[in-house]
């Protein structure tokens, strides 16, 4: 019997995506080098604008740090999000998806679990980001469940965007080109947000698309989690734009990757 013949239902195809997370989790746990992105780039990113640019744009370092951690969780996971399609196209130069073609598993599976098997990398660099933080003096002025609900819509928002990692790392010839094509993504939706400073210090045009961007809703929705204030609102839209994102890109990686492996 081949894989054209199966009938694999919702259920056994969730089954499926789940048991190949789980390889996604050995892979890391074998390669912990493949964990030096979202370990040293938080901190870094963290000491580079908190130090230089802190006291220019808040008066204070220490204000400063309070305002950036929540943004910076949600832009940390947006970088996350970019090994995902690396890590896929690697496996379909070295004939991992071969393998998986002659197995009797839904044809979402590969894909479904290397996603999924990305929630480990993205509360990684979620404990690193604000367990350093917590070291330079933030703190969470709300309680424990608004910071799991903050960390929670934020990995949610992390997989969905994975969606477009893979169908990017589906299209491009080499895992390399994976990257410097998702920064074009990547950049206008963390750096064109309030992630760093207001909106309301930006040029009309701008502040246009700031205003829009799903990254500037989940940062002022993280806010008012962890820091206090109104946060419902910029999480209902946050929301929507993840779904959006997934019902546009889970689609076209699944065409992407048929087309791919055939």
């Amino acid at each position: 019997m081949t894989t054209a013949t199966l009938h694999i239902g919702p259920n056994q195809a969730i089954r499926h995506g789940l048991a190949l997370a789980g390889r996604s989790v050995i892979k890391i746990r074998k390669n912990p080098e493949s964990l030096l992105d979202v370990t040293l780039q938080p901190i870094m990113f963290l000491l580079l604008f908190v130090y230089m640019f802190g006291g220019a744009l808040k008066g204070s370092t220490s204000e400063y740090l309070q305002f950036l951690v929540p943004g910076l969780m949600v832009q940390n996971i947006a970088f996350a999000s970019l090994g995902t399609g690396m890590a896929l196209n690697t496996d379909i130069g070295k004939g991992v998806f071969d393998r998986f073609r002659s197995m009797p598993i839904a044809r979402s599976a590969p894909l479904v679990g290397a996603v999924l098997g990305d929630i480990v990398r993205f509360v990684i660099t979620l404990v690193v980001l604000v367990g350093f933080a917590m070291i330079l003096g933030f703190r969470v002025q709300t309680d424990p469940a608004r910071f799991l609900i903050a960390a929670g819509l934020m990995i949610l928002f992390g997989l969905c965007l994975c969606w477009v990692s893979v169908w990017v790392g589906m299209l491009v010839s080499s895992p390399q080109a994976v990257p410097g094509t998702l920064l074009v993504v990547i950049f206008p939706l963390t750096f064109g947000s309030n992630v760093f400073v207001d909106s309301s210090t930006m040029p009309g045009w701008l502040r246009a698309w700031v205003d829009i961007n799903p990254v500037t809703h989940l940062t002022e929705a993280g806010r008012g989690l962890l820091l206090g204030g109104d946060w419902m609102a910029h999480a209902g839209w946050a929301f929507v734009w993840a779904l959006g994102i997934a019902a546009v890109f889970f689609p076209l990686a699944l065409r992407a990757y048929r087309r791919r492996v055939g």
